[in-house]
């Protein structure tokens, strides 16, 4: 007689334990003083006392994202650390361009089967980039779910919570005509874009992934999984020196084209040098592949600005001064601020 359990329907429970046993220790490595729960908890404590006591009016921040369909390239190259580092810059990025610190982070993986040693690689990712940007990585989920997911598949998504002086929150509540357009440059795709990419790489350029692009200068594999910068330490220490940013847009999905536009009134207009963004080669070969058009390519892809910002010009040799402390980071006037109603041009 063959005997039925959770296992033969699809579900490991030792497989969990054991991931779980080897994650435990690089997790604990992100735990502040303020995490007081263990890994295995049925749910994350964290101490906000001697946090909040900082604020005069402290607002609690979240966001919650997902690194999208470049899991699948990362199944390709059978190489899972570097999502989980863009995980948590996926997720982060989105409440420090409100002004936020962020605190912890959730995460979620999700798979028809559990693999132990894929699920360390992705957490050792996640828990790595918590660590160098102080955040508490206070817990997750890892979900085995046999027929919701196709053979091979995973997914990643991340909550974060951060904390911010309420009357700090950049929020572009005073941007007017003449203010400057400054982005951070991007280091590639991030974890945008991908349908269209695979599409253009696989389907109609017939890359395999171990392709190598004379272009990229690296294989088509390893371009695709550049990890997604983190600008946690750069803006913060932006907004330590009382610089006043008007608004920040983090360039996800929807490109400059989308982006922008949910930060500006419906009183003026943002118009974009693309000659001033800097040229990174991976955008140039997808065009060139698909022969996109110029809405197309500034509404899917960054185009080489991660993090744009908006402010008075009176600033920027500040900025430029200030960011002299992380070389990596690259910044760039690409534009200004003019009448208009809450739309964004682009020019030579």
């Amino acid at each position: 007689m063959t005997i039925i359990d959770y296992k033969s329907a699809g579900v490991d429970i030792e497989a969990g334990n054991l991931a779980v046993a080897k994650i435990k220790n690089s997790v604990a490595e992100t735990f502040s003083k303020n995490v007081l729960t263990n890994l295995g908890s049925f749910g994350a404590m964290y101490d906000l006392k001697d946090i909040l006591s900082e604020y005069n009016h402290p607002v609690m921040v979240q966001s919650i994202d997902g690194v999208g369909t470049k899991t699948i390239i990362a199944r390709m190259m059978n190489k899972f650390d570097t999502i989980g580092h863009d995980l948590v810059s996926s997720t982060v990025n989105d409440i420090i361009v409100l002004g936020a610190k962020p605190l912890t982070l959730l995460d979620y993986i999700a798979n028809d089967k559990l693999i132990p040693e894929r699920v360390e690689q992705i957490v050792n990712g996640i828990a790595a980039a918590c660590k160098e940007n102080d955040i508490s990585l206070v817990g997750g989920e890892t979900a085995e779910m046999p027929g919701t997911y196709l053979k091979g598949e995973h997914d990643l998504v991340g909550v974060v919570t951060g904390v911010l002086e309420k009357d700090k929150a950049v929020l572009g509540n005073n941007i007017e005509p003449n203010d400057i357009i400054v982005s951070i440059a991007s280091s590639g795709l991030h974890t945008n874009g991908y349908s269209l990419a695979r599409k253009l790489c696989f389907d109609v350029a017939g890359l395999s992934i171990d392709s190598h692009v004379n272009d990229l200068g690296m294989t088509i594999g390893e371009a695709l999984l550049t990890p997604h910068l983190n600008y946690t330490k750069p803006i913060l220490h932006l907004l330590d020196q009382n610089i006043e940013i008007k608004c920040m847009a983090h360039i996800t999905g929807g490109g400059l084209l989308e982006n922008i536009p949910r930060v500006l009134p419906n009183t003026c207009d943002a118009v974009i040098s693309k000659k001033a963004i800097p040229a990174l080669p991976i955008f140039s070969y997808l065009n060139d592949i698909g022969k996109l058009s110029e809405t197309e390519s500034y509404k899917t892809f960054n185009m080489g600005a991660g993090l744009v910002m908006i402010l008075n010009e009176k600033y920027y040799s500040k900025i430029e001064a200030s960011l002299m402390n992380f070389p990596k980071f690259q910044i760039n006037k690409i534009g200004s601020i003019v009448q208009g109603r809450g739309n964004i041009k682009l020019c030579e």
